[in-house]
């Protein structure tokens, strides 16, 4: 059985546009939402505590034995471009080969349910820490932009399709095959 450390957001600061929430609450929502499709594809998880820090939930991480870490988070733009850009960015750390593996296996299937899939990219990156200093093959996932009211509610009214999107994701990295909840 595969097992994942899954880790939305403890961003709770982190406000999406027109005071609809926050990206931990919807980040946190998207989890909840995977957990039946984890659990009916034989994918084990532990998740962060909402509560703890960015670094707290790293090294949770790396205390355990894990296949894969996933981040979920939502971006913003820059101050000087905010509401102005769109789409998901899936990071991954820039020497992973199988960081890069499952962001262009996520990427993929992400391209099936965002409404413009030429916005949906997978991004290398050194810099991120749940990249950086996870020990297992890890991604980060910005779903998209919650500074942009689209994506925002692209995000807020796809909670479960992103959920089996991301679970679908997760069983072609780990080869098992995708199983619906009863």
């Amino acid at each position: 059985m595969p097992s994942l450390f899954l880790s939305p957001s403890v961003q709770e600061f982190n406000p999406y546009v027109n005071g609809l929430g926050t990206e931990e609450y919807y980040m946190n929502l998207v989890a909840d939402a995977m957990e039946p499709y984890l659990i009916a594809s034989g994918i084990t998880f532990t998740r962060n505590d909402p509560d703890d820090t960015l670094r707290q939930a790293i090294n949770l991480s790396n205390a355990g034995n894990y296949d894969f870490h996933l981040a979920l988070h939502s971006n913003a733009s820059p101050e000087n471009l905010s509401g102005q850009l769109q789409g998901p960015d899936v990071y991954y750390y820039t020497t992973s080969t199988e960081g890069l593996r499952a962001a262009d296996i996520f990427v993929n299937n992400l391209k099936a349910i965002y409404p413009d899939p030429s916005l949906v990219r997978a991004v290398p990156t050194t810099t991120l820490a749940e990249l950086r200093l996870t020990r297992a093959p890890s991604n980060l996932i910005e779903l998209a932009y919650h500074d942009n009211l689209e994506d925002a509610l692209w995000i807020i009214n796809n909670i479960d399709l992103i959920a089996r999107n991301l679970v679908l994701s997760l069983t072609e990295y780990f080869g098992i095959p995708f199983v619906e909840p009863a």
